[in-house]
């Protein structure tokens, strides 16, 4: 049987941009700190990953105050989301592939 991996999507191939889409698909926004935690990686790391998906408009920004400290929330895109079940879709062909 051949399995065709073309299907998987190179910009979820980091198991931390992986674990940053999970954590938004099923939470409606997130914040920077929750994102952080949620992933345990630093600062620069996750903003770096961040900075990926958004380029492929795959998570959009919300800036925001509260108060007089800034807040800046995350979200997954329409494209996103499309983009991230065909990912999943993919991997669970994947897998009962090679499991069958």
């Amino acid at each position: 049987m051949k399995i065709l991996i073309n299907t998987l999507h190179k910009a979820f191939e980091s198991r931390i941009r992986l674990g940053l889409m999970s954590a938004l698909a099923v939470n409606d926004m997130l914040d920077f700190n929750s994102l952080k935690e949620y992933l345990d990686v630093t600062d620069s790391n996750l903003a770096s990953h961040i900075k990926a998906l958004e380029k492929e408009e795959f998570i959009g920004v919300k800036k925001s105050f509260n108060g007089k400290k800034p807040n800046t929330t995350y979200f997954i895109t329409k494209a996103g989301k499309k983009a991230f079940d065909d990912h999943l879709k993919a991997l669970e062909k994947l897998i009962k592939g090679v499991a069958a």
